[in-house]
């Protein structure tokens, strides 16, 4: 630096950028030697394709510093206003207890940690899932849960396409769903059943008369307008006409009401936000799905279960259909890949926190308040629709309007019906709250009475009938840790079992675990952001709109697309989303029969599961020996189906880790013959600032804000996976039944429950992009360029590299082949992948998108060292298959094994721990040996074993 610097020269607005990306200057110069090159445009040069590649400076800004970042969020989101919401609809205020909030929330080691498909180095959070499973299944009296799903809506949705195929009952594609469900809710089912061709009838199903036969009924449990109705009868006479019956419940009032498992519901779904998950203006929440033992084998989403390690002790492992679409394809039931896993472990610690005594305490402080309240309102002339309910009360009135503006005078937010309004009681409210809500349904006049004196007069609005009798969170786990001490003891006691990035690199394939900056995290915390009800009028979500637009804007500056939607949250719900937009498209120009869907075989598995659910035909395109496209095979296909040719989904750059040189090729060959290109965007990270989507020939495209745009993965979730189109599908993105701002008039229905999906974490990704800059963002993208090639030149002496460009180099990600090291050793990637836990590293992504290989991914936040260190690993691990496999074959090694008295394993000790130095520097040592997955499949548990089980 100059002995006399200016203050352009000492600024901070840059800074963050060197603290995103790993390498230094001078690492990035030591790298770029390595692979023969001295400057990154000329490596660029040789990587992207020239037809594609495009560095015109994006509209995002240069990049502003970590401080400013905050002071520009916090002026914007305190645009909103923070009111005390009563809308209910399934999403409730709640209090997080600080020792969540802090240790889990906000913890790296929990929301850095990616999905737990390699258990060993999982099993605390895989205990935490299983804790929210037990939950699950206790409250809503069911045998069995999944791990979490994306919300309500979405819950739904799949527990119809799952009662649709339990049933068999291929000729019957109605369903019927009570009209009181949550508006959300149906207009999810609504979206998801129009492009399957299946009928949904809205009626009490109490009341249907099976004129026409239905595979499922829905009932909202208690009612979207309050009611506690006993449905136990119906629930008979359903069954007893073949039809399965689906509860989407509220999991606080089950702490009080019957369980729909205790009166016949087959399915059981809804959310667990209120169990402490801040509304977030919508997300993201743990929703969950419920059922009968009998359909474990259908379940969507993920499925934590117990098994057995090599020594026979209890592990814990995904069990059963985890990632079914990988395996069926275009036959499997659900596109679900993800989960919400850190608001599931949230819920469940929550659970654990309060115990079943403590959330029965909460629930009836609730109820009684609500009682209280509607007496208040009975006073002053209101008459409640129905005498039983839980937390919500609706009351007919033509005053409506007026209510609704002395509510938000006095910083309230009613539930506004056509005919009247209503009101649902949370955890945050008091006496004082319902003091308020008097004065305004009193008009102004005086109140000659307060909350607190009504009590005394106050009756149970629960029917005796329905009244809970069976006990539940019964395990010690729900009972033993209701101290602050004891719980953050717990809590830390799980994470202490897991690898994270806290730890060390997380090089999986396709998934780009790349650092979430405290900065970009620390705004989700606040209640401007995390207070918001999804449904709150518009003029008090001011700064979530400005957010939601200016990122809107950033990423299509980014894409080259003319329009993104945010609403889908998940990249599989992209896909789906996008997939409904050119379906839409279609209908619009009157070619409803252009229904074929070309899908390479390398694709990522929820392609064709996303394709068949938007109601399109899959028709399977080769891949050549290259990993490319085989574009012969698609000209002949795509010319066969011309007439009927709705589009080509293709990921870019592909999933073998490089740049088909052919794409714009490609794309104009669909175009030709009538059909639309969706690109999938898991690769983006590799096209930022280098290339634009929108520009050189796909019509759609989603971007894994979870991926790409620094949103943690928080160990399966959350994530968001927005879509951005071409001015021809603008008008067919998502829109959203109760917010008109939410997408365009002629736009899809909304494919999620909340108009945004999860709106709460959308402020990382644009703090991300905003702090980058233009300049920032592209370095990102040549330095996760530059790190895998590293890589795939250092490993390459060791292990095959599968697949490379014409250029000889690789994109963003590398594949080595393990296949020749099966067949002259007997060593594959699962004994690779386990040996890796010793030497306190992660696996790259195994047997994906080719069998026998492992696909590894750095990102730009990986230093020279780390990448040193992992490339070490990975060296004296294939000197170890040569020099002594076994070492592979029982790895990983835990403390227990090394500590037996007896030692008859043809290696040392030390070896088995500490292969080399750095090692004992920060050891990691696995709680479990190998997990046994045919033992978990066969002797199938997934729900918290007795705590004898553990001694």
């Amino acid at each position: 630096m100059d002995t006399n610097p200016t203050l352009t020269q000492l600024s901070s607005q840059n800074e963050f950028q060197r603290r995103h990306v790993g390498p230094a200057f001078a690492d990035k110069q030591a790298m770029l030697k390595e692979l023969g090159f001295t400057h990154t445009d000329e490596m660029m040069s040789k990587v992207v394709p020239k037809t594609i590649f495009n560095n015109e400076k994006m509209n995002v800004g240069d990049g502003i510093s970590e401080y400013e970042i905050l002071a520009q969020l916090k002026k914007m989101m305190s645009q909103n206003k923070v009111f005390q919401t009563l809308i209910g609809m399934g999403y409730h205020d709640t209090v997080t207890p600080s020792v969540i909030l802090r240790n889990v929330f906000e913890n790296p080691v929990w929301y850095t940690a990616y999905t737990p498909y390699q258990p060993e180095i999982s099993q605390g959070r895989l205990q935490s899932l299983l804790n929210f499973q037990t939950m699950i299944a206790d409250l809503t009296g069911m045998e069995i849960s999944n791990a979490s799903l994306l919300d309500e809506g979405t819950a739904a949705a799949e527990a119809m396409a799952m009662a649709y195929a339990v049933t068999k009952k291929n000729n019957v594609q109605s369903f019927v769903v009570h009209p009181d469900m949550h508006p959300h809710v149906i207009e999810v089912l609504k979206t998801r059943a129009e492009p399957l061709g299946f009928e949904m009838i809205m009626q009490d199903p109490a009341a249907y008369d099976f004129s026409k036969e239905i595979f499922a009924a829905f009932f909202q449990y208690p009612t979207s307008s309050g009611s506690v109705e006993n449905y136990k009868a119906a629930t008979q006479k359903l069954h007893d006409h073949g039809a399965l019956v689906i509860a989407s419940v509220d999991l606080l009032a089950m702490t009080m009401l019957t369980p729909p498992g205790e009166w016949g519901a087959d399915i059981v779904v809804g959310n667990s936000q209120r169990f402490g998950v801040p509304l977030g203006f919508g997300g993201p929440h743990a929703a969950y799905l419920a059922t009968k033992d009998v359909y474990k084998r259908s379940l969507p989403g993920r499925l934590v279960g117990v098994s057995v390690d090599s020594r026979g002790q209890k592990a814990l492992r995904l069990a059963l259909q985890t990632r079914e679409q990988h395996i069926r394809r275009d036959k499997a039931t659900s596109n679900i890949c993800t989960a919400q896993v850190l608001l599931a472990n949230i819920a469940a610690m929550y659970a654990v926190y309060h115990g079943p005594k403590g959330l029965k305490k909460i629930a009836g402080r609730i109820h009684r308040l609500t009682q209280v309240a509607v007496a208040g309102l009975q006073k002053l002339g209101f008459k409640p629709e129905t005498t039983n309910y839980f937390d919500t009360v609706r009351f007919k009135t033509g005053d409506a309007a007026n209510l609704k503006s002395l509510a938000e005078k006095n910083e309230i937010n009613l539930r506004i019906y056509d005919d009247g309004v209503g009101f649902s009681i949370n955890e945050t409210v008091n006496l004082a709250t319902l003091d308020q809500l008097f004065a305004v349904f009193s008009k102004g006049q005086a109140v000659n009475f307060k909350a607190a004196d009504l009590e005394k007069d106050i009756q149970t609005a629960i029917p005796k009938e329905l009244v809970r009798k069976s006990e539940f969170l019964t395990h010690p786990v729900f009972n033993s840790y209701h101290s602050e001490t004891e719980l953050m003891r717990y809590i830390y006691s799980l994470q202490n079992k897991d690898i994270t990035l806290t730890h060390s690199m997380i090089p999986l394939g396709s998934c780009t675990m790349k650092l979430n900056a405290a900065t970009e995290l620390i705004p989700v915390s606040w209640p401007e952001i995390n207070k918001m009800h999804p449904f709150a009028p518009h003029e008090q979500t001011k700064g979530y709109f400005q957010l939601i637009k200016d990122l809107e804007n950033k990423l299509c500056a980014i894409t080259g697309f003319a329009a993104v939607s945010l609403q889908p949250n998940s990249g599989a719900q992209g896909e789906y989303a996008g997939l409904l937009a050119i379906r839409e498209y279609f209908k619009a120009k009157k070619q409803t029969h252009r229904n074929i869907c070309l899908i390479p075989a390398s694709a990522h598995g929820t392609n064709p599961a996303s394709a068949v659910m938007a109601g399109f035909k899959v028709v399977v395109t080769a891949t050549d020996e290259n990993g490319n496209v085989d574009v012969n095979d698609l000209k002949a296909k795509a010319e066969l189906h011309k007439d009927n040719l709705a589009a080509l989904m293709i990921t870019y750059p592909s999933t073998h880790g490089v740049f088909e040189e052919g794409i714009v090729d490609i794309c104009e060959l669909i175009h030709k013959h009538g059909g639309q290109v969706y690109m999938d965007g898991a690769n983006l990270n590799a096209l930022v600032g280098v290339a634009r989507p929108g520009k050189f020939g796909p019509d759609v495209s989603h971007m894994n804000l979870h991926k790409t745009f620094a949103i943690p993965h928080g160990g399966g979730g959350p994530g968001v996976g927005p879509i951005g189109v071409g001015a021809h599908l603008a008008p067919y993105l998502p829109k959203h039944s109760l917010i008109k701002e939410a997408g365009p008039v002629t736009g899809v229905s909304s494919t999620t429950s909340a108009p945004w999906g999860s709106a709460s974490i959308l402020p990382i990704s644009w703090s991300y992009i905003t702090m980058m800059g233009d300049q920032g963002l592209r370095d990102s993208t040549v330095t996760s360029i530059l790190n895998a090639n590293y890589i795939a030149k250092k490993l390459s002496t060791h292990y095959p590299i599968v697949y490379k460009g014409k250029e000889g180099l690789v994109a963003h990600e590398c594949i080595i082949d393990i296949r020749p090291l099966k067949k002259s050793h007997n060593i594959d990637v699962v004994d690779i992948a386990k040996r890796l836990m010793d030497y306190g590293f992660h696996a790259p992504t195994m047997s994906w998108p080719v069998a026998g290989t492992l696909m590894i991914e750095p990102t730009e936040s990986e230093s020279k060292a780390e990448l040193d260190r992992f490339c070490e690993a990975m060296i004296e691990i294939r000197n170890e298959v040569d020099a002594c496999p076994d070492l592979l074959r029982n790895a990983p090694h835990t403390a227990e094994v090394l500590l037996a008295t007896e030692w008859n394993l043809p290696y040392t000790r030390e070896k088995a721990a500490y292969p080399v130095k750095w090692v004992k520097a920060n050891k990691y040592w696995p709680p479990v040996g190998r997990v046994d997955n045919a033992y978990g499949d066969k002797n199938i548990v997934c729900s918290c074993p007795p705590i004898d089980d553990y001694k």
